[in-house]
């Protein structure tokens, strides 16, 4: 069983930053891969951005040039840097982690940007 907890979420203006959070309880170097996703009122759950265990990143085109995953894999954290954010940014962001066949979810984070 792994558990992640994320941490950092809150209020920011239109065009601020946040930075978000994510520990996991065994060591990173060992999950297949993490990521953030977000869900908005009414709306699915989407990708955010992921990170595998060698280091490649993916990103919603959504967040492209604006948003930028890192790990740190002696404090088993991941992070997820948040600039230009924008109302339609605005939704609950959960951490995920790939650890073979099975997927781990944190409880989310709330982010809400105000125009």
């Amino acid at each position: 069983q792994v558990q992640v907890v994320e941490s950092g979420g809150g209020l920011a203006q239109a065009g601020g930053s946040l930075r978000l959070s994510c520990a996991a309880s065994m060591s990173i170097s060992s999950i297949n891969a993490m990521g953030w996703y977000r869900q908005a009122p009414g709306k699915q759950r989407e990708l955010v951005a992921r990170i595998t265990g060698g280091g490649r990143t993916r990103y919603a085109d959504s967040v492209k040039g604006r948003f930028t995953i890192s790990r740190d894999n002696a404090k088993n954290t991941v992070y997820l840097q948040m600039n230009s954010l924008s109302p339609e940014d605005t939704a609950v962001y959960y951490c995920n982690a790939e650890v073979r066949e099975s997927d781990y979810w944190g409880q989310g984070t709330q982010v809400t940007v105000s125009s």
